[in-house]
């Protein structure tokens, strides 16, 4: 069993509940199936469940969805699923023939197909390509949806796995080639040679022909590392061979690799290097940086030669500085240009950032406005890229632009009619007077009278922005039948750069849950919705925050969805991945913080004899990242304490829960049918 392995305190020890922590042993699966069995007798007997289940499936395997590109090298790439294909399939076409209304895929690989021939549940995790033509490859496979991976050698041009080619055995681990005969890996080697969080501690150059023992170690972290990883990043000026040891999951050293020696990149442990552009370095900075007389803000994005560096320079220039209500969303790179996605006040905005020997010139771009604007893919070879903008009633529409000329290409269908709604933003205070916004989408007609079933989502934590979005699947499942959908930008995470995310931190975490609660209460307060109609949902750290607020506030919610959750904060160090989020959580094995997380871990915050809502929870028997553990331990102590709660564990799926359109669908309508039986 899982939890042998580990002394336990006495606190542990205690816990009756330890065995549901052995992923698959046969009294822990024969409990989840019980469970399954009872809630799908109550979820699947309700009148909207066959409904919302064959729409969903409609929706997931609609042929009109945006096959969305991927440029590498000459060629476009996309992975599919439908109703034909519920594994997938991994294709190519060229960019001239993407554009076209009924482009012609050529496929490389068919993972049903792949299956069936292997005997195997294998989920695509994606490939690994060789610059500049991408033609060689180590595609990712993983059994059941897993975190964990194996990884083949595949040949584009033959369309098949290469016999007697590179094979990593299943861990969660990375690959980078190097050359057509070298490949950076970091993987699992035995004992000793994974961290504590279960990711690679070593990094190794791999020759072909030669056996994967004989690899030669280039970087070895610590165990207490959450893991290190070995990275090629190809530019036309030079290929810059990386090595990132990630201390916390929120501090690494990064290290450049030449002639089998790795150097410091001496940069703040908590700054993100954004990677490398006409010879430029580029740094993210998530706290102030002063170095050489001179302070560089939290948020900037700051850019300078990479040999002047490594040489001693550390004059930098600012390419970007957000405000109090900006912050970078993420950064691309075409031949000539960067790409800057920014997010003011929650809102989409993009920037072009060219270089030349006068320094950065930073200009604006003419994209779509009051929606979210993402890069779906930029070409290294030309200064072509393709991105989409959508909003919560405006469905996702993707361009191609080339910095003359931005055109649309393709649209999503409206699954649902939006004319008849409408979308605001509001502010809640806080408990510390901190403004928290929210969206609200809702029939124009609403009338404010507490009645309207809201459903509220929330996520709060590791520096993740919750942005608009349009979902085919909400529209016709939640708003077309009388619903309202909120989405809380509480603190934990990123709408507003790194300072909305570290103030949420360790001890400051109720922080983030007292701003949940704001918005919960600002929502009865406006008469948009009553506790009794007001459901929320979340899923991982936002599962926590699910299980926080049934314990806490169990007064404001009718209807929980609680979706693969952490919730016994004790002990999600010890399992799977666990203890990487110490950075974001604190140590439970520290008396001191304990101290503050245990004032607000779900599992030990239970109490009998309280008007809990029926919790709905959900979670993976082969979720390798977040243990099913927590879901199943809360269930069984909240069913031993006398109340009605629902369960259904996903026998695959990993941490979505869920591999193939299918199960997507039959877990959406699920969750649909659970909040209009609670809400209506």
């Amino acid at each position: 069993m899982l939890f042998s392995l580990t002394i336990l305190t006495a606190q542990e020890a205690d816990d009756q509940y330890l065995w549901l922590e052995e992923v698959e042993g046969e009294k822990a699966l024969d409990w989840a199936k019980a469970r399954n069995e009872s809630t799908l007798v109550v979820l699947r007997s309700q009148p909207e469940f066959q409904e919302l289940y064959e729409t969903g499936k409609e929706i997931l395997n609609s042929q009109e969805r945006i096959a969305y590109p991927s440029i590498q090298g000459r060629y476009i790439y996309n992975f599919w699923q439908d109703k034909d294909h519920v594994r997938g399939i991994w294709r190519r076409t060229t960019a001239e023939d993407y554009r076209k209304e009924n482009p012609n895929w050529e496929i490389l690989l068919d993972i049903d197909a792949l299956c069936l021939a292997e005997n195997e549940q294998w989920v695509f995790k994606g490939t690994s390509g060789l610059y500049p033509d991408y033609e060689k490859r180590m595609v990712q496979l993983s059994r059941g949806g897993g975190d964990a991976v194996v990884m083949r050698e595949f040949d584009v041009k033959t369309k098949s796995f290469v016999e007697n080619g590179f094979y990593l055995p299943e861990a969660k681990g990375t690959v980078a080639w190097m050359d057509q005969n070298t490949l950076l890996i970091s993987t699992g080697f035995g004992e000793g040679t994974v961290t504590e969080s279960g990711y690679p501690r070593l990094v190794k150059i791999w020759k072909r022909g030669t056996d994967l023992s004989a690899a030669e170690t280039v970087f070895e972290g610590e165990q207490t590392d959450v893991g290190c990883w070995g990275g090629v990043i190809d530019t036309p000026e030079r290929r810059y061979d990386m090595i990132t040891r990630s201390v916390t999951f929120f501090t690494s050293r990064n290290y450049i690799l030449e002639e089998g020696r790795a150097m410091l990149i001496d940069i703040p442990e908590d700054a993100q290097l954004n990677g490398f552009f006409k010879k430029q370095m580029q740094v993210e900075l998530k706290s102030d940086w002063a170095i050489e007389g001179h302070t560089y803000r939290q948020g900037a994005l700051i850019a300078i030669d990479f040999d002047a560096f490594m040489n001693g320079s550390r004059e930098f220039e600012v390419i970007f500085q957000p405000d109090e209500r900006s912050s970078l969303n993420g950064v691309s790179s075409t031949l000539n240009y960067l790409i800057l996605n920014v997010l003011n006040n929650v809102r989409g905005e993009m920037y072009r950032a060219e270089y030349s020997k006068n320094g950065w010139q930073v200009s604006r771009m003419a994209v779509p406005e009051l929606g979210s604007l993402g890069v779906v893919s930029a070409d290294e070879n030309s200064d072509r890229f393709f991105y989409t903008y959508n909003g919560y009633l405006t469905p996702n529409t993707l361009y191609f632009s080339d910095f003359k000329t931005s055109e649309k290409i393709k649209q999503l269908p409206a699954f649902f009619d939006a004319s008849g709604y409408t979308v605001e933003q509001f502010e809640a205070i806080s408990k510390d007077g901190t403004k928290i916004p929210y969206f609200v989408v809702h029939d124009r007609e609403m009338k404010a009278d507490g009645s309207n079933p809201t459903l509220l989502y929330g996520y709060g934590g590791f520096e993740v922005s919750i942005n608009p979005g349009y979902s085919p699947v909400i529209g016709p499942s939640w708003l077309d039948r009388g619903g309202v959908y909120v989405e809380a930008n509480i603190r934990g995470g990123g709408e507003f750069g790194p300072k909305w995310h570290q103030s949420a931190l360790k001890e400051n975490r109720q922080r983030a849950y007292d701003d949940f609660i704001a918005v919960a209460e600002d929502l009865i307060t406006r008469k948009i919705t009553s506790p009794q109609h007001l459901g929320i949902r979340g899923g991982s750290n936002g599962g926590l925050l699910m299980g926080v607020m049934t314990t806490q506030r169990p007064d404001l919610f009718n209807a929980v969805v609680c979706a693969v959750p952490l919730l016994d904060m004790k002990r999600f160090n010890k399992l799977l991945a666990g203890a990487s989020w110490m950075a974001e959580y604190g140590n439970p094995d520290i008396a001191e913080e304990w101290a503050y997380i245990s004032k607000y871990s779900p599992f030990q915050n239970l109490k009998p004899g309280l008007a809990y809502p029926q919790v709905f929870f959900y979670t993976s028997t082969r979720d390798d990242r977040v243990h099913p553990g927590h879901a199943r331990k809360m269930v069984a102590k909240m069913t031993d304490m006398g109340y009605d709660v629902l369960y259904y564990e996903n026998m695959e799926g990993g941490h979505a829960a869920a591999t193939t359109n299918d199960q997507r669908a039959f877990i959406g309508a699920l969750t649909y049918s659970y909040l209009l039986m609670k809400l209506k």
